[in-house]
């Protein structure tokens, strides 16, 4: 902290209890910047700050404000100008209200500084500002000028050292009357269910684990470039974008995979999220919430009944092209085999009376030739 330079000095008045303090960044950049260049020659492309009347190149020292009015005039203004206004904020950060955090929209959140005390008759002061704030659990709201502008600040603690966040006035935020959705649209019971669902899979994360995965591939791609190699490709995967067909079946797939990832059990996973969540009873019907990707478009919704009897192969076939004429199919088929195997039988009957007959005929006419005659006697 001591090494880093700061980029105002001041004071924190708290009622009548001054802060010496200098006020130094609390956030810096890492990403990386790049230079314009001429592409037929690679040479650098610089911009030149030139006096519209000399038509010369002037130094930052030969540079000053001036403010532009409504006819194109200027009216010059100097830092001394400036220091010199009759603000109590020109060079003291002015504590107006303390009031709880969750009071502070985090749309106005600005730059982020640390409020670091300025010598020794500074320190208790500030420890007592410190440990005021910790007790109260709330934050400080002040003002402040930086820049050459008057900008309003919230004061809290962070570890042991006082942070101030520049916060937006309240009539820099812009309304959302434009910015919301004005569809019509109903999310379902069961929809919200499957979101906590992924919400709870996703879980918390330790904001240290995470980086800047773009500025590592560029660094890659910079070294690979000065070292002569070749540039790493992007890796395959499947394209963004699209329209999404099935939000729950969307849903179901997040959720499956938050749980992989994490290695924890999918099987059933969603069915008793929902059950949890529902209390066991269904959005509409009163049962159990079951919720299951809905099937495409031409598919089966349900499985055909199993019927009783025999089949033949022709009924058979048929089923399985139209399910809609199963039944009739098969009751037709049943029908007519009855109807056959009635008329063979009949048929087989028949025949063997038949043949009955044809055999006691012969056995008759047998008979009668065996028999000898009697011849009449002299």
């Amino acid at each position: 902290m001591l090494h880093v330079r700061s980029i105002w000095n001041g004071a924190i008045s708290f009622g009548l209890v001054s802060i010496p303090i200098k006020l130094v960044n609390a956030t810096e950049s890492h990403s990386i910047s790049f230079r314009q260049v001429h592409l037929a020659d690679g040479g650098r492309i610089r911009y030149r700050k030139f006096c519209e009347l000399e038509d010369r190149e002037v130094t930052g020292g030969e540079i000053g404000k001036a403010y532009e009015d409504g006819d194109g005039s200027l009216i010059p203004v100097t830092d001394e100008d400036l220091a010199s206004l009759p603000i109590p904020t020109a060079r003291t950060i002015e504590i107006v209200a303390f009031v709880p955090a969750d009071r502070i929209d985090p749309l106005q959140m600005d730059t982020a500084y640390y409020l670091s005390a300025n010598g020794v008759p500074a320190a208790k002061p500030y420890i007592l500002l410190r440990e005021a704030l910790k007790r109260s659990r709330k934050v400080a709201i002040a003002k402040f000028a930086l820049r050459g502008r008057e900008r309003l600040g919230m004061l809290r603690v962070v570890d042991d050292v006082i942070a101030m966040h520049g916060l937006l006035w309240p009539d820099e935020i812009r309304g959302t009357d434009e910015v919301a959705p004005d569809a019509n649209v109903t999310v379902r019971d069961q929809e919200l269910d499957l979101a906590d669902a992924l919400m709870d899979t996703l879980g918390e994360v330790d904001l240290t684990d995470l980086h800047d995965d773009y500025r590592d591939a560029v660094e890659e791609l910079i070294a690979a470039k000065a070292s002569g190699e070749q540039a790493p490709a992007a890796p395959a995967g499947e394209k963004a974008g699209g329209k999404v067909l099935d939000l729950m079946a969307a849903l179901e797939k997040s959720v499956r995979a938050a749980k992989e990832s994490r290695g924890e059990e999918t099987d059933g996973a969603t069915a008793a999220k929902t059950e949890e969540r529902t209390g066991g009873k269904g959005e509409e019907t009163g049962g159990t919430a079951e919720v299951t990707p809905l099937p495409a478009r031409g598919s089966a919704r349900t499985a055909p009944k199993s019927v009783g009897g025999k089949k033949s192969t022709s009924t058979a076939k048929k089923t399985a092209a139209k399910k809609t004429t199963a039944k009739k199919s098969t009751a037709k088929a049943s029908s007519g085999t009855t109807a056959r195997t009635a008329t063979k039988s009949t048929a087989q009957g028949t025949a063997k009376g038949a043949a009955k007959k044809t055999a006691a005929r012969k056995n008759t006419a047998t008979a009668k030739k065996t028999t000898p005659r009697k011849r009449a006697s002299a």
